[in-house]
C-alpha cells in the first residue's frame, strides 16, 4: 500500500489519545471512523473534537470551513465490524494492557480488510509481542503519538522484529501527511525512546529522594532551573501520572531487569492513589498551591547523578541499535520539550566525568541502574555520543550545512534558506543558535551561487517566541554575563543585517522578543495572517537586548518604536504592515508560495548593485553625507559591470536578464 493509497483511518478507542489522533486524521484531510466499546464513550470523544476544532477556528489555527470539513469526516461506531469496514489503516489506542489489546485483535483480524495496515499507540509494549497476534506481522507497527496529539509534532514509529521496510515508510509518510515529526524506532524496545530516558529520570529522581542525598524541591529545582529541563522530575510526574510512569517502569523492569527496579516511593505513592494532579495530590500537594519550586536549590551532585543514568540510557539505546544519537535527541526535545537532547547534555556535561559517577556509585551501592554500559564506556573513550558530528567538522559546505544543531540549512538554487529548527520549544533563541546562526550566514555569503537568503522558524505554530529564557538563565545569570549575552545576540542578528545579500523573514505564528528582534535583521518581512508579533520585555522587568530597541526605531519610527516595546502589547500582522514593519500580509496556506516567490525574485536582481545598495541605505542610517558618498561610489562601482551591459541588452530586447555578478 502506498500512502496515496490511505482514504479511511479507523481509530480503536475515543479516549484522550484516541480522540486526538481522530481529529488529526480528519485534519489532514482523512475520512476518520471512530469506535468504542459503548455509546457514550463514543459519543464524548465525538464531542471533545469538535470542542477541540472550535477552539482550533476561535484562535485562528484553522478556518471555521476547515473545523466543519474536519468534524464532517469523523464517523462514530460501536460495532467493531462496521468501524473496519474499508478501513486503510486502523490505529488501536485502547488501554495499556496487553492482554487487552491481544483480545482487541483477536477480533480486529476478523474483520478488517485484507490489505489493512495495523499500528498500536502502545507507548511502552512489545510492537513484536502484538503483531504476532495477528495475520499480518510485517504490516504491524507502533505509532506512539504524544499527549494531546493535537499538539505535540512528535511520533516514534517503532519497528516489531517482523515489520517491513514498506509499512515503516508508510506510516511515517502517514505520520507527515498529518503535520507531525515521525523519528523512527529501529528496534522493539521497552519504552521506545523518550519513555526510555523520562522513566529511568524519573525513578532515579525518586532513588535520590528515597535515599536521602537529597529533597523533592532540591532535585526538581536542580532539573528545572540548572539542567533547563521544562519541569522538574516530580513535577513531570505529577502532571503524567504516577501511575503511568510506574507502570511504565514495571514493564521496563519485567522485561529489562533489576536496573529499572522501581524506587519504593513510587510504590507508596501509586498505593496511596495519590497519583499527581488528577487525584489533586502526588509529590505536590494541588489543592494547596501546587509545585512550588526554588529557583536557587541548585545541586551540582544531583545534577551529575541524573546526567549520568541519562546518559546510560541514551547509550543502552545506540548501543542495541534502537536509535542513533540524533534521533534520541530530536524525539526527546520533541516529545518532553528539552532545550537540549540528552546526548547532546551528557556529552556537554563530559561522558568522562558521567561514567566516574556511575562507577562511584555503582561501588557504593552495588545497585545495577548504576553498571555503565560497554557503549558508554566506548562513547566517552570516543569523545562524547555526537563527537565529529558538529556543524564546520565535515570538509565541504553541504556537511557543514548539514550538521547543525538548532538550525536546518539547505541551498536550492539560489537561495540559501536558514530555518529556526527547536519546535519543541516554539523555536526560542537559545545559546547555542546565537553561535550557530553566524556561521550558517557566514556560509552562505562566501558561497557565490547563493543569491538571496530566507529566514524563517520550523513548523506553523511560531516563527520565534523569543528568547529561551529558562535554559538561558539556568544557574542564574550575573551582569557580566547578561551583557555579554546581549552582545552575541547583536552580534549573531547584524550578520543577517550586514550580509551583502538580501534576506526576506517569512514570519508564520508568533514573532515574540528575541524572535521580533531577529526579523529586525531582515531586510524585508512576509507574514501570515495568524503571525502575531510583539516586544513583551518590559512586563517581564527586561528590555529587548538583542537589537530590537535601535533597529525597529530604524523601521517604524522612534514613535512606534517606543509604542511597541514600552506598551509590550501583542500586534496582529495587518497593524504592523501599516506601521511598515511588514512588507506584506498573505493568507496561512500561501505563505510559503508567497516568501520564495518573493527570495527567489530578488535572487534574480543584480548582486553587485544589490550589494553596493544595501551597504549604502544602512551607511546613511546616522550621516547623510556618508550615505550619498557610499551612493555615489557604488553607483560608480555598478556602471563598470557586465550586469549592467545585460540589464540594459536585456530591457533593449524586452527580455529577462540573467545577472551574473560580473
Amino acid at each position: 500500500m502506498q500512502l496515496e493509497d490511505v482514504q479511511r483511518v479507523t481509530v480503536l478507542g475515543a479516549g484522550n489519545m484516541g480522540h486526538g489522533i481522530a481529529e488529526v486524521a480528519a485534519l489532514a484531510g482523512y475520512d476518520v471512523s471512530l469506535r468504542d466499546i459503548k455509546e457514550e464513550f463514543v459519543q464524548d470523544g465525538y464531542d471533545q473534537i469538535e470542542w477541540s476544532l472550535g477552539k482550533l477556528a476561535e484562535k485562528d489555527r484553522i478556518d471555521d470551513d476547515e473545523a466543519e470539513a474536519a468534524l464532517d469526516r469523523v464517523e462514530t461506531f460501536v460495532d467493531l465490524e462496521d468501524s473496519l469496514a474499508d478501513a486503510d489503516v486502523v490505529v488501536e489506542v485502547v488501554p495499556e494492557k496487553m492482554a487487552i489489546k491481544k483480545d482487541v485483535y483477536d477480533e480486529v483480524v476478523e474483520y478488517a480488510p485484507e490489505e489493512a495496515v495495523f499500528v498500536t499507540n502502545t507507548s511502552s509494549l512489545s510492537i513484536t509481542e502484538l503483531s504476532e497476534v495477528t495475520d499480518r506481522p510485517e504490516r504491524f507497527c507502533g505509532m506512539h503519538f504524544f499527549n494531546p496529539p493535537v499538539r505535540m509534532d512528535l511520533v516514534e514509529v517503532i519497528s516489531g522484529r517482523h515489520t517491513s521496510e514498506d509499512t515503516l515508510e508508510l506510516i511515517e509518510g502517514l505520520a507527515e501527511s498529518m503535520g507531525k515529526t515521525p523519528v523512527r524506532v529501529r528496534k522493539d524496545s521497552p519504552g521506545f525512546i523518550v519513555n526510555r530516558i523520562l522513566v529511568p529520570l524519573m525513578n532515579e529522581a525518586a532513588w535520590i529522594v528515597e535515599s536521602g542525598d537529597a529533597d523533592i524541591e532540591t532535585v526538581d529545582s536542580t532539573t528545572k532551573f540548572d539542567m533547563g529541563l521544562p519541569m522538574g522530575s516530580f513535577e513531570l510526574a505529577d502532571q503524567v501520572g504516577i501511575d503511568v510512569g510506574y507502570h511504565v517502569l514495571e514493564y521496563m523492569h519485567e522485561v529489562l531487569g533489576e536496573a529499572y527496579r522501581p524506587c519504593p516511593l513510587l510504590v507508596e505513592k501509586v498505593e496511596a492513589e495519590e497519583l499527581g494532579k488528577k487525584t489533586g495530590k502526588g509529590f505536590y500537594d494541588y489543592e494547596n498551591g501546587g509545585a512550588q519550586i526554588p529557583s536557587d536549590a541548585i545541586d551540582a551532585d544531583v545534577r551529575k547523578r541524573l546526567l549520568a543514568v541519562m546518559a546510560n540510557e541514551v547509550a543502552g539505546l545506540v548501543g542495541n541499535d534502537v536509535a542513533d544519537p540524533r534521533a534520541i535527541d530530536r524525539a526527546v526535545m520533541l516529545g518532553a520539550g528539552f532545550p537540549d537532547g540528552p546526548a547532546k547534555l551528557a556529552d556537554s556535561e563530559g561522558l568522562d566525568d558521567l561514567v566516574d559517577v556511575l562507577d562511584d556509585l555503582h561501588e557504593e551501592t552495588g545497585e545495577a541502574r548504576y553498571e555503565a554500559t560497554d557503549y558508554l564506556r566506548e562513547a566517552a573513550e570516543a569523545g562524547g555520543f555526537h563527537d565529529g558530528d558538529r556543524a564546520g567538522d565535515g570538509e565541504d559546505g553541504d556537511d557543514a550545512l548539514a550538521a547543525y544543531d538548532t538550525l536546518n540549512v539547505t541551498v536550492e538554487g539560489r537561495v540559501g534558506h536558514v530555518e529556526i529548527d527547536r519546535p519543541h520549544r516554539m523555536n526560542t533563541i537559545s545559546g547555542e543558535l546565537l553561535d550557530e546562526l553566524p556561521d550558517a550566514v557566514d556560509r552562505l555569503d562566501d558561497d557565490d551561487e547563493v543569491r538571496a537568503i530566507l529566514l524563517s522558524g520550523a513548523g506553523d505554530r511560531a516563527f520565534s517566541a523569543g528568547a529561551d529564557v529558562q535554559s538561558m538563565a539556568a544557574g542564574g545569570v550575573e551582569p557580566l554575563t547578561a551583557v555579554e549575552l546581549s552582545r552575541r545576540g547583536q552580534r549573531a542578528f547584524g550578520k543577517l543585517e550586514d550580509s551583502d545579500k538580501p534576506v526576506v523573514a517569512a514570519i508564520d505564528g508568533y514573532c515574540l522578543g528575541g524572535g521580533m528582534e531577529l526579523a529586525t535583521a531582515a531586510d524585508l518581512r512576509v507574514a501570515s495572517e495568524r503571525s502575531e508579533f510583539g516586544q513583551p520585555e518590559h512586563d517581564l522587568g527586561l528590555m529587548p537586548g538583542w537589537g530590537g530597541t535601535q533597529r525597529l526605531a530604524r523601521i517604524v519610527g522612534e514613535g512606534r518604536a517606543k509604542e511597541i516595546i514600552f506598551t509590550a502589547d501583542r500586534y496582529e500582522p495587518e497593524t504592523l504592515e501599516g506601521y511598515g514593519f511588514v512588507n506584506d500580509v498573505v493568507p496561512d496556506d500561501e505563505l510559503d508560495e508567497r516568501a520564495r516567490e518573493l527570495v527567489e525574485q530578488l535572487a534574480a536582481g543584480p548582486p553587485i548593485a544589490q550589494k553596493y545598495t544595501k551597504r549604502t541605505i544602512h551607511a546613511g542610517r546616522t550621516d547623510g553625507e556618508a550615505g550619498l558618498e557610499v551612493e555615489a561610489m557604488g553607483f560608480g562601482h555598478v556602471m563598470n559591470t557586465d550586469d549592467l551591459i545585460e540589464g540594459v541588452t536585456a530591457f533593449m530586447g524586452d527580455g529577462d536578464p540573467e545577472f551574473e555578478g560580473k
